[in-house]
């Protein structure tokens, strides 16, 4: 009795640190995205590693300055940001995050919208969930 006790204590106590360290990336999510669209260069650059590869669905990938830089200087000016159909998936230190991007962007002064697949790849430091990768490809016209 007391080993199945034991097991099941286990069980819980694991099935609550999951659940506590997938909020924890989607809180990082959060905040990512409404940095976004408020940019502030302290708070970006606590929640972006050094070695950033964040790519564009044109193509063009940038380093962590060029991404801040562009966001910073309203190169890229997201007006409004919604995530939708979210997925994590955490492999010990590393979580990948999918979802579906819809923005309002003003970028050059020109309002637009945008719908794009996205790929984020998270990697847990002492001082959190840190982003190390993004990926963007276009949703294909139906």
């Amino acid at each position: 009795m007391i080993k199945k006790l034991f097991i099941f204590a286990s069980l819980i106590i694991s099935v609550n640190f999951a659940f506590a360290q997938k909020t924890a990336v989607e809180e990082a999510v959060t905040k990512l995205s409404r940095l976004m669209v408020n940019p502030d260069s302290i708070a970006l650059d606590k929640l972006i590693l050094n070695n950033l590869s964040y790519g564009h669905s044109s193509g063009k990938v940038q380093t962590k300055q060029e991404f801040m830089h562009s966001l910073l200087s309203a190169e890229s000016d997201f007006v409004d940001i919604s995530l939708t159909d979210q997925t994590v998936i955490i492999q010990n230190k590393t979580a990948l995050v999918r979802h579906t991007l819809n923005a309002k962007t003003n970028d050059k002064n020109i309002p637009g919208n945008v719908k794009l697949y996205i790929l984020l790849i998270w990697s847990k430091e002492k001082a959190g969930w840190k982003l190390l990768g993004r990926q963007a490809v276009k949703v294909p016209e139906k």
